[in-house]
């Protein structure tokens, strides 16, 4: 994983050495000066009785931000938590960026206390144990079973384990208080889901589309608020900022846990203004902020497919690539000559059979693959090559550097079509949607009745 450097700027014991400074700086020039001490046996340091304090007293800065129904949530906290966003993305945050950032993260934080707050008064407490098991787990996806590493990684990007522990703790709390109080309440019946069973087969071949989804709620009073929170995560997700990573941190959606994936859906199953923002991109595009009734959302398309249909992504190619290369200080004449040629050679070829000893005597070289998946393939070439019969090639592509070369389609195996889903995954997507709306009236609820007290 690669290790990110503190996003904050200067570090904590520059910034603070600073602080001390200026606030020499202010002293008046007629204060009195201190009293002078000389190193005893008692007082090895000389220090004097009447010592002035410059800046802060606390190294750790632990000034209370807010108060949850008397949990406090600290400064500290929050740069936390935001630094486990920020390491996500190589591009530095500018200072009004952050500010925002900060301000969602202590809802976030806000949110997060309420959901263990209300485990605990339900007798569901996380206990230690469990969320240790789900810290293991991370750190064996990430880091090879080494939670060490994953410790020294947190600490250098400005974060924590205790943070990232905390944000496991409200996850699992909240699973369980669903659990608990909203999934069995919910109910499906056998004609809604044979309903939406008939009307996928009577939609195959239409598109369906995977998407992930950021939403943020908003009322009349917050709206411009949130409106510029959401904004600034949507630039830093322009910037190269991981989706999944600000999906699982500031997403209200229960999807927030799966770094905001909706799975597949059709345009029919979503908002109207979802639905024609999703309609209008392309695989690997984002789209937002989008006001929909409730809030706002950005969308991320992850792929697109036809309903029921074979996925053409899932075809397993037969593919020649092609290659010359260029001797070290060739001019762009002779690179340029010799491309020309190239070109013509491969105009030349009349299938995958002949490939191998026409090359050789070209002076080409020639790499084979047989099970490579077309899905594998960089977006570009993926589109052109899916189009190829067999013994076409590519356009020529490369550059002086890397060689230029063309790929051949010698043989393609497509996947079979896909079959309706079955009954249970309807069920369960049916049930998730409603099992959505209703954990975010229930976390309404909590933040209504709650005590919050900001500083």
């Amino acid at each position: 994983m690669k290790l990110f450097s503190n996003k904050a700027g200067m570090p904590l014991r520059a910034r603070a050495m600073l602080a001390s400074l200026a606030a020499l700086a202010l002293v008046p020039a007629a204060a009195p000066a201190q009293t002078v001490a000389v190193p005893t046996a008692d007082n090895p340091f000389g220090l004097p009785e009447d010592i002035t304090i410059f800046g802060k007293t606390d190294p750790n800065r632990r000034a209370a931000t807010a108060v949850v129904n008397g949990y406090v949530i600290t400064g500290t906290d929050i740069d936390q938590r935001v630094a486990l966003v920020t390491a996500s993305s190589d591009v530095p945050v500018s200072d009004d960026e952050l500010l925002r950032l900060r301000v969602q993260v202590l809802r976030n934080l806000i949110d997060e206390t309420l959901k263990i707050q209300a485990a605990e008064a339900a007798e569901m407490k996380v206990t230690p144990q469990e969320v240790e098991e789900t810290y293991q787990q991370l750190a064996a996806q990430n880091f090879g079973n080494e939670p060490k590493k994953m410790d020294e990684y947190l600490l250098q990007i400005g974060s924590s384990p205790a943070s990232l522990k905390r944000q496991i703790e409200g996850e699992m709390a909240w699973e369980k208080l669903l659990r608990r109080n909203i999934m069995p309440f919910v109910n499906v019946s056998a004609e809604e889901v044979n309903d939406v069973l008939k009307r996928l087969n009577e939609a195959k071949g239409t598109e369906e589309y995977r998407l992930g989804e950021i939403y943020l709620s908003a009322t009349s009073e917050n709206r411009a608020a949130v409106l510029k929170n959401i904004e600034a995560i949507m630039e830093q997700l322009r910037q190269g900022g991981s989706f999944v990573a600000y999906a699982r941190q500031f997403s209200e959606a229960t999807t927030a846990v799966v770094g905001g994936d909706l799975g597949w859906v059709r345009l029919g199953q979503l908002p109207p203004q979802l639905a024609a923002a999703a309609r209008q991109m392309q695989p690997g595009q984002l789209n937002g902020p989008i006001e929909i009734p409730g809030g706002f959302s950005i969308l991320y398309l992850i792929n697109k497919r036809q309903v029921l249909m074979a996925d053409p992504n899932e075809a397993v190619l037969n593919l020649k690539q092609i290659s010359i290369s260029f001797p070290e200080g060739v001019t762009e004449a002779a690179a340029t000559a010799k491309v020309e040629q190239f070109g013509r050679f491969i105009e030349s070829l009349r299938g995958c059979g002949e490939v191998e000893a026409a090359a050789a005597a070209f002076g080409a070289q020639v790499v084979a693959n047989d099970q490579i998946k077309a899905a594998n393939l960089p977006d570009q070439l993926r589109a052109i090559v899916l189009n190829l019969q067999i013994g076409q090639t590519t356009p020529l592509f490369g550059g002086i550097r890397e060689g230029v070369r063309v790929l051949m389609l010698c043989g393609r195996d497509d996947p079979k079509d896909a079959g309706a889903p079955s009954f249970a995954s309807v069920m369960d997507q049916l049930e998730q949607e409603r099992v959505n709306k209703r954990a975010q009236r229930y976390l309404r609820d909590l933040r209504n009745d709650a005590y919050i007290e900001y500083n």
